[in-house]
């Protein structure tokens, strides 16, 4: 409201200084008709997020819910280190360069997401094999010899 209030300031005063009259915003009015869309249109997105928070918590899923919980945590991690405007101006840069280098490199991010995804599953396969599995071993063990006992 402070940069909109701003920029309608300097708008009229260099408006005045090129000698043209600035415009009358006496007759400035907002019709129900208007009011009411804008209503609507915060109430579907409210409900959207209400049901979306409950689908979070609620439903049974809980792989959606611990991701949205990491996700909110490296938010609040980060949002630490900056201030709001920072955030949001980074935020805004991102939302403007990340698509733009997505469309110019597509192809080539795919190829390295697709090798970084291959990667990722050998490295779980010696994880499991060497970790999980020896663990799972030990533990069935233990579990024989005490029924055994």
């Amino acid at each position: 409201i402070i940069f909109i209030l701003a920029s309608l300031f300097l708008w009229g005063n260099v408006l005045r200084l090129l000698g043209k009259e600035p415009p009358n915003v006496s007759d400035f009015d907002i019709s129900e008709q208007t009011t009411m869309e804008i209503t609507n249109t915060y109430r579907t997105f409210l409900e959207d997020v209400l049901r979306w928070m409950f689908h979070v918590t609620v439903d049974e899923n809980w792989f959606v819910f611990a991701r949205t919980l990491a996700g909110l945590l490296i938010l609040s991690y980060v949002g630490a280190f900056f201030d709001f405007l920072t955030l949001v101006y980074i935020g805004i840069t991102m939302v403007m360069i990340v698509p733009v280098i997505y469309m110019k490199y597509g192809d080539q991010i795919q190829r390295s997401g697709e090798r970084v995804k291959g990667e990722m599953g050998r490295f779980y396969e010696i994880f499991d094999e060497k970790v999980v599995r020896q663990r799972m071993s030990k533990f069935v063990k233990q579990e024989k010899e005490k029924k055994n006992d």
